[in-house]
């Protein structure tokens, strides 16, 4: 199998669940797994210049050589590196175009659950859910098969948390929403996600270190899956339920086997914080001489002991998400948190001596207004305040950063229902919100880029017709310029706001929880309404049962 991560080494080797399904692969009998990525800029110009094809990392076979080219994508916006990686690879873009002359393409990591349709006629087939469930069967099935490659397709289909688009009909009603999906005799509806029950049976840690990446200087280990809080924009909190944590036995032995080779332990997890044993788990890092570092703190979990770990460990700069700064998007988004939190969280980190602060929000939420605007400035200006006043103590004025992101609906969430904010809005606000912040010694504010955003949301909400924009995309035509040589309109994709009952093109996969739950919650948003955290099923999303 040829493992191929669609960025650059850099990006590839920071992302625990390509290390994990290589460390998988590599771990049985009956398979070999070798690396591919996007070459650096010049490397690339060199394969342009003589031609010669994409070679893998460890034996420099190419990939025509393997059985199965399995692609790991956990970002949309990466799709528009995959014409490149095909044409230096020697494989057709799309699935129509190859027989059996070819290796079996398949695609899994996050969007591959999130959303499959955008690349269903350019992928084989995707795997629904997580490796450790679906590659025992996958390599059983593979191994001993012996047909044509539609036979093998049909086989796919068999296995739980396999899709295999090319046996699905899509259908258009006259407007160009989907009027349905049909599959052929025998094929499923609709593809169930596969999730592990029990993580201390799935190891997942920086199996491969190396410091030619984003986080070179540690030793990456998961602590969990999944979230319980419900927040009702986060794709991450829906597509990993249940939340599951592992013990703190296995994360010892994970720390320890990391620590072996770098003295800082990276926590991963949607929220780490959360974890039931997080000050057991720091204890531990200590104890053997661990640094420790987390990617964003929970804001009503932060303790003082955790501060004093992550200061101990050599941070100087710590991350919060509030994502609103007004009550009214936070009650929106479902976060479950006030300002009196947001402060007190702020208050902690100062005291215990860390220098920056960087702040995450989201801008252009559904129905948000100026008054929501001048509420995160005013939070802002608090969190000044709150900051200056210790850093004085200190004799040490940090840093604080605002990181802003126009909200992007995600399939599989109960905002789904609703379209982006316009680019004309959303440039307004970011004007706004810069120059305001260059009236605030100390503070600075960075943006997404609004074009990354915006197609980000076209790839992530689009069905298989957009398929044929990637190689125009990837030559450097804009959106715009793209989806008007295909007849496509962009906003159809990105701004449109949902019907109730309309079909969307994600649906043929089965998350495990029902529509009507996701609805529900999208009505509770719009009135301000709170849901609890999921305990054992409290949301009764019905993954739990």
């Amino acid at each position: 199998m040829a493992l191929v991560y669609p960025n650059t080494y850099h990006h590839a080797m920071s992302n625990l669940g390509f290390l994990t399904v290589h460390h998988l692969l590599n771990s049985r009998e009956d398979s070999l797994c070798e690396r591919f990525f996007l070459p650096d800029p010049e490397d690339l110009e060199e394969h342009r210049k003589t031609g010669y094809p994409l070679f893998s990392l460890e034996s420099g076979r190419f990939l025509e050589d393997f059985d199965v080219v399995a692609f790991s994508i956990p970002f949309e916006n990466d799709y528009l590196n995959l014409p490149e990686i095909f044409e230096l690879g020697r494989l057709p873009l799309f699935a129509s175009q190859r027989d059996d002359r070819y290796p079996l393409l398949l695609c899994g990591g996050v969007c591959a659950f999130l959303n499959p349709e955008p690349l269903a006629e350019i992928m084989d087939a995707f795997a629904v859910g997580e490796a450790e469930q679906i590659l025992p069967a996958l390599l059983g099935t593979l191994g001993g098969f012996e047909g044509t490659r539609e036979e093998l397709l049909q086989a796919l289909t068999e296995q739980p948390g396999l899709y295999v688009p090319s046996l699905y009909q899509v259908s258009y009603h006259p407007e160009g929403t989907v009027a349905a999906m049909t599959p052929e005799p025998g094929v499923p509806g609709r593809v169930r996600r596969q999730w592990v029950a029990d993580l201390d049976a799935a190891p997942s840690r920086s199996f491969i270190q190396t410091e030619a990446t984003e986080f070179g200087d540690m030793a990456l280990t998961e602590v969990s899956r999944g979230c319980s809080r419900g927040c009702r924009f986060c794709a991450a909190g829906y597509l990993y339920l249940p939340p599951r944590e592992r013990s703190l036995a296995n994360l010892t032995g994970q720390v320890e086997a990391g620590l072996c080779s770098r003295e800082k332990v990276g926590l991963v997890g949607a929220a780490v914080s959360d974890y039931h044993e997080i000050a057991a788990l720091n204890e531990a890092i200590r104890e053997r001489g661990g640094k420790i570092s987390v990617s964003s703190l929970r804001i009503d979990s932060l303790s003082a002991e955790e501060v004093a770990a992550l200061a101990g460990s050599g941070h100087r700069t710590v991350a919060l998400a509030p994502e609103a700064g007004s009550q009214r998007m936070r009650d929106l988004i479902n976060k479950g948190i006030d300002e009196a939190q947001i402060l007190r969280a702020v208050a902690l980190l100062a005291a215990g001596g860390i220098i920056n602060l960087k702040l995450y929000f989201l801008i252009g939420l559904p129905g948000e207004s100026d008054e929501d605007l001048d509420e995160l400035l005013e939070l802002t200006a608090r969190i000044r305040e709150a900051w200056l006043a210790e850093g004085k103590k200190r004799g040490r004025l940090g840093t604080i950063t605002l990181s802003v992101n126009p909200f992007i609906p995600k399939p599989f969430t109960p905002l789904q229902w609703s379209g982006m904010d316009t680019e004309k809005s959303l440039e307004k606000k970011m004007r706004r919100i810069r120059s305001a912040i260059a009236r605030m010694p100390n503070t600075e504010v960075i943006f997404e880029s609004l074009r990354a955003a915006v197609l980000q949301a076209f790839l992530s909400r689009g069905d298989r017709r957009i398929a044929e924009a990637l190689p125009l995309l990837a030559a450097g035509k804009n959106l715009k310029a793209a989806c008007r040589e295909l007849g496509l309109d962009p906003a159809f994709y990105v701004t449109r706001e949902r019907g109730e009952d309309e079909l969307f093109p994600w649906e043929v996969i089965d998350q495990g929880f029902a529509r009507d739950y996701l609805y529900q919650e999208y009505l509770r948003g719009l009135e301000g309404k709170f849901t609890p955290r999921c305990s054992a099923g409290c949301r009764r999303c019905g993954v739990c049962g």
